[in-house]
């Protein structure tokens, strides 16, 4: 694409003040990077994976409310990550983790395991055991 052809339209990251750095051909027929505020379809792709983030983190909520689940996953999705990225933060094994997601087995975790999910999330302990309180 030549340099004057780099997409310019509005995105969600450009009220942010962010811009995109592209490669193009200038004049001379060489590569060179230019800034682009946004592109459409890129756009609309960034806005559903949002979407369906905040759709994720909302389900986990309503599932740790129904005591279907812990906290911990709900400030897993809240966080944007997945088991094995959390088990690998908290160096406890996946299949450990996956089991405190269990109410009844989170309700037993010591204060120094809870300590470590907390430090990941950034969070006090009082806040991972009451997501209302966190929020």
């Amino acid at each position: 694409m030549k340099k004057d052809e780099v997409p310019q339209d509005k995105s969600n990251l450009e009220s942010a003040n962010f811009k995109e750095l592209c490669y193009a051909v200038d004049e001379n027929g060489e590569y060179t990077t230019v800034n682009s505020s946004g592109w459409d379809p890129k756009t609309i792709a960034l806005d559903n994976a949002i979407q369906e983030i905040n759709a994720r983190v909302e389900d986990a909520k309503k599932r740790v409310l129904d005591n279907q689940t812990s906290p911990i996953e709900y400030y897993m999705e809240l966080h944007k990550m997945d088991v094995n990225i959390l088990a690998s933060y908290v160096r406890i094994w996946k299949w450990r983790v996956k089991r405190h997601f269990k109410p009844h087995v989170f309700k037993k975790l010591s204060d120094k395991t809870l300590q470590k999910y907390a430090d990941v999330f950034e969070i006090s302990i009082e806040q991972l055991k009451n997501i209302e309180y966190g929020d």
